[in-house]
């Protein structure tokens, strides 16, 4: 299948927070054999059994959404990342409302169903899904890892394939389904399929402000050092416990995506703005950008091509404390707006 340009540069350029993140996928995706044993922790027994569409579904303009109050915020934190120092002077948020968790499969589904809608790795074929390296493939180096297509030989980690036949119906490509899988936040989306999904409903993404805002819930930026974890030492957002990339205890219950809403919410009563799925905003990324080392994709693109990038918030599954420590309300990231990958999502907004 012939990969197209745009999605062969993007994938070669995958800037969505793979800077050092490597992770394995759930029980029947690639690689599930490879993470260690571990207990569920008890929200992954109970979470993801409820109904599949918020209350009011069809009716309530809010349905699924909290009211974010108004505020002022400083983006950034200070002893971060380089792209995460606070910038300029406090900026006013005004009040909005925000999807309690980010996009499920069932409700994009809805979406899909009420207008015929393809996404666009649908439309293309293809889509970058993650896959672990078999154990014996350690170290940090890319050397030895395929080119990606359009590349002209150069090397790039392999743990990013660009598959042939993944969406968001097949995660992982064919074979793959939705099936147990309702609640989990949509993945494989693009800026223009997440902003197809919003003005279906009326509504918008966040802002990297508002986003922020909401995330922080009044409260300060979080340490670099410190992980999401509750005073007993739980974790409390959907990230990689362990040492990364070589062995994942799984202490949160989950190897990859987990449902929507398993982790407590913060102080706005909003879920898993940490962890799970980096989440799409409709800011341009202009920021300088912070190598992790060895594994960055980005290094490949000199220079970036301006305005080609937008902020991604939030982290992912795939964020450590080992390597990636950007399961963070400060923590930001560029991403390619038309690369759909199993680690990114959303969530919307309504104003007003």
């Amino acid at each position: 299948m012939a990969v197209p340009l745009g999605a062969a540069v993007a994938l070669v350029a995958l800037l969505s927070g793979v800077a050092g993140e490597w992770g394995l996928y759930g029980p029947g995706g690639p690689g599930a054999g490879w993470v260690a044993a571990a207990t569920l922790a008890p929200a992954a027994a109970t979470c993801g059994s409820g109904p599949d569409l918020p209350a009011g579904w069809g009716q309530d303009p809010h349905a699924g959404m909290v009211r974010v109050p108004a505020g002022q915020i400083v983006l950034g934190q200070q002893g971060a990342y380089a792209d995460e120092r606070p910038a300029g002077a406090p900026q006013d948020v005004t009040t909005f409302w925000m999807d309690r968790t980010e996009v499920t499969n069932a409700q994009f589904a809805a979406f899909v169903q009420a207008t015929g809608y393809r996404t666009q790795a649908e439309r293309e074929g293809a889509a970058a899904v993650f896959q672990a390296r078999p154990p014996g493939q350690g170290g940090h180096s890319s050397a030895g890892a395929p080119a990606a297509p359009g590349t002209a030989g150069e090397q790039v980690p392999n743990w990013w394939h660009w598959r042939a036949g993944a969406s968001w119906r097949q995660p992982e490509g064919p074979g793959s389904d939705l099936r147990g899988r309702a609640q989990h936040p949509v993945v494989h989306v693009t800026l223009a399929d997440a902003l197809a999904y919003a003005r279906w409903l009326g509504r918008d993404l966040p802002t990297e402000a508002e986003w922020e805002h909401a995330a922080r819930a009044g409260g300060q930026p979080e340490t670099l050092t410190r992980e999401p974890r509750d005073p007993q030492g739980r974790p409390l957002a959907n990230y990689w416990q362990g040492v990364f990339p070589d062995l994942n205890t799984q202490e949160d219950g989950y190897a990859a995506l987990a449902p929507a809403g398993c982790f407590a919410a913060n102080g706005y009563g909003l879920y898993d703005l940490i962890g799970n799925v980096w989440e799409l905003t409709r800011d341009a990324y202009q920021g300088p950008h912070q190598p992790h080392g060895q594994g960055d994709l980005s290094a490949l693109r000199r220079p970036p091509v301006p305005g080609r990038t937008v902020v991604i918030k939030g982290g992912s599954f795939l964020c450590a404390a080992s390597y990636c420590q950007r399961y963070r309300a400060a923590a930001r990231h560029p991403h390619e707006p038309d690369m759909p990958t199993s680690h990114v999502g959303f969530r919307t907004v309504l104003r007003g």
